[in-house]
């Protein structure tokens, strides 16, 4: 059909359900949804993927651990990642599973066409195994201790499917050649081209020894292992073995982590090549949100949750945030200080500030209808040059994924009308027919701006630029209007503004960040609901009393896990924009740890130094406004407002370290 958009497909990685989404998986689907956006608007029909990677040793583990099969683990694990990016707002067109059916055909018929072409063969694979956790070891040498459990290693052979990725050597580097911008960005391809001339190794795709994975057909007890499965959803998601049906393969862009840019530029199109199927066009690999200078990471405490961000802030000023303040490909650090600074100065009093107070002067002086502009000056000119300029430079910067340039131009373009209305002062303007014409046309130039900034920051933006759409009465829906079209000059006189709205309301960024820190620390470290206080029953029929539900119990087992232990505090002080709290040095015997504590309502830090407190000492280590803490002190909630009460050890002469029991 001569009228048939150009398809185009993305994808995010397929996450592993070894754990909830944090902000850089959150980047990365960010990232796919403003890009799918900006695509329609450019006329495409879009699909983009994303899903979970639910087979493995670490899922046998994590739902053994949980007390539940496999298959109900990562059910519910699928559903939450699921449910966060809905309620985010950044859902995916095709969600795949690595359980899903669809999926486990698409593997098996991958393999099937592989080994037909030559390419997979029978060998047995050598290496560190523990009896215990049922695993392989990677990188162990024999004679060391597993990792997890730390019991002696086994070395084990077992029988596998391998892959001939050698046989790929010249033709991965050859198709690298005729296609330089299959991977991106420059830095990485030099790093896989580097890679791959110094030789490849064949590939294990299968194992015997893990139980929960897709099977090959006929050879059980193989299962398919890792690379092999994960990457397949990819082509699993639009088709499979159909995939010429839909006519979205091959892909134009895998959006992943630099971590797995290997995997996805070697492996997969190698994987491709052996059975003969299309190779995706493009793989961009982003560099990560690092906190301290490093990766962020559930076990080192620094993760940060994007829910409590959104519930905050708006899930706009995420995404602002997360596409404005790196270079798309490389490292950038997070922070909530500056993730507040940059909602407040950008959004709260660029484009937020912007928007109201046109309207608010719209409204005033022309009964809420876009005026019709009178006389241009060289000023008015000056403002339709900076938004022109801003639409060249904002869509050739998103075209080639610099989409904190992009933003920029767009900012620039704001910033140049906030001058403009400055200069002008259109309310220190009379009631004369000139001074009337000169506020029209000052308010329609703006309100134009508005306009062209809307659009342009839509893919980023898009709950916010759809209220300034309805706050400007412009009919039908921002996301509809195509990019390639937008022009200087397009707004319509006479067009009724629609109701007034808060954008951005300002925020403290101290309360904002205590806010999203106090929900963040709910959301890792979840309480159990209270236990509803027991009332006495009445007396039954039979004559004998109803028996009184009984609190919650836990084992002995369960307390034990809690490692307490005499600590004496050795220095205190305040942390700079957090009232409660205080960053203790506390002594426990073996070492000196550094813990916060929210008491500094009630304790003055001098009087606490050399003060003996009871420590938990084997809580996993967080941040605190940005302060690690590695561990807790004990202290009692008493009186209605909670205030802490210090558990201690004043009349006893209690040696430091000493474990609580």
């Amino acid at each position: 059909m001569p009228n048939e958009k150009p398809k185009f497909y993305l994808t995010t990685p397929i996450y592993y359900t070894n754990g909830l989404p944090h902000i850089g998986h959150t980047y990365t689907t960010v990232v796919a949804d403003a890009i799918r956006r900006y695509k329609r608007m450019r006329g495409y029909e879009v699909v983009m993927t994303t899903g979970t990677d639910e087979h493995g040793v670490n899922v046998e583990r994590a739902a053994q651990k949980a007390g539940v099969p496999e298959s109900e683990y990562v059910a519910k694990m699928a559903f939450a990642w699921k449910a966060l990016w809905d309620e985010l707002g950044i859902p995916a067109d095709e969600f795949i599973r690595t359980t899903d059916i669809r999926h486990v055909r698409t593997v098996q018929w991958l393999f099937k066409l592989c080994k037909e072409n030559g390419y997979v063969y029978k060998g047995n694979y050598t290496g560190q195994y523990c009896i215990y956790d049922n695993a392989f070891v990677t990188e162990a040498k024999p004679g060391d201790n597993c990792p997890d459990c730390g019991r002696p290693l086994e070395t084990v052979t077992e029988e596998n499917y391998y892959f001939k990725l050698s046989a790929f050597q010249k033709p991965l580097l050859d198709f690298y050649k005729k296609n330089p911008n299959f991977i991106q960005p420059e830095t990485r391809k030099n790093e896989i081209i580097s890679f791959v001339e110094g030789g490849l190794k064949d590939l294990s795709i299968t194992r015997t020894t893990v139980r929960w994975g897709i099977p090959v057909p006929g050879e059980e007890p193989h299962v398919f292992y890792v690379w092999f499965d994960a990457l397949t959803a990819y082509l699993s998601a639009v088709g499979g073995p159909d995939y010429e049906k839909r006519g979205f393969w091959p892909a134009d862009l895998h959006l992943v982590g630099k971590d797995i840019i290997r995997f996805h530029t070697v492996y997969w199109p190698a994987f491709l090549m052996a059975a003969m199927l299309p190779l995706p066009k493009q793989v961009w690999a982003h560099g990560w949100f690092l906190m301290d200078a490093s990766k962020m990471s559930k076990s080192k405490g620094n993760v940060v949750l994007p829910r409590p961000i959104a519930n905050m802030l708006g899930m706009d000023a995420m995404r602002y945030f997360l596409m404005r303040e790196v270079v798309f490909g490389q490292d950038g650090n997070f922070s909530y200080d500056a993730l507040v600074t940059r909602y407040n100065s950008d959004l709260a009093n660029g484009l937020g500030n912007l928007a109201s107070r046109t309207a608010a002067m719209i409204e005033k002086n022309f009964g809420g209808k876009i005026p019709m502009p009178g006389p241009r000056l060289p000023q008015d000119d000056a403002v339709a040059k900076a938004a022109s300029e801003a639409i060249g430079e904002a869509l050739d910067r998103f075209e080639s994924f610099e989409f904190a340039r992009s933003l920029e131009a767009i900012w620039a373009a704001i910033a140049a009308a906030d001058k403009y209305l400055t200069s002008e002062q259109p309310w220190a303007l009379g009631d004369s027919e000139a001074d009337v014409q000169r506020k029209a046309a000052i308010l329609w130039t703006t309100a134009e701006l508005l306009r062209v900034v809307t659009v342009l920051a839509h893919p980023v933006l898009p709950d916010s630029t759809a209220k300034v759409w309805t706050l400007f009465g412009q009919p039908g829906r921002v996301s509809a209007v195509e990019l390639d079209g937008l022009r200087w000059g397009q707004l319509i006189s006479g067009v009724q503004l629609g109701k007034a709205q808060t954008l951005f309301p300002r925020v403290d960024k101290q309360e904002a960040i205590e806010r999203i820190e106090a929900m963040a620390n709910e959301e890792l470290n979840p309480t159990k609901p209270p236990v509803p206080a027991v009332t006495p029953a009445p007396a039954a029929t039979s004559g004998g009393a109803a028996a009184a539900p009984a609190p919650e119990k836990i084992g002995i087992e369960d307390f034990a896990k809690v490692e307490m232990r005499v600590g004496q505090i050795k220095t205190a002080e305040r942390i700079v924009g957090a009232d409660k709290l205080l960053k203790l040095t506390v002594d426990i015997g073996t070492e000196i740890r550094q813990i916060c504590a929210g008491i500094a309502q009630f304790y003055d830090p001098e009087k606490l130094i050399g003060r003996k407190v009871a420590v938990v000492v084997n809580l996993a280590p967080r941040k605190l406004r940005g302060v690690e803490s590695n561990g807790m002190i004990v202290a009692a909630s008493v009186g209605p407002e909670g205030r802490p009460v210090l558990a201690g050890f004043p009349d006893e002469d209690v040696e430091i370290g000493a474990r609580l029991k």
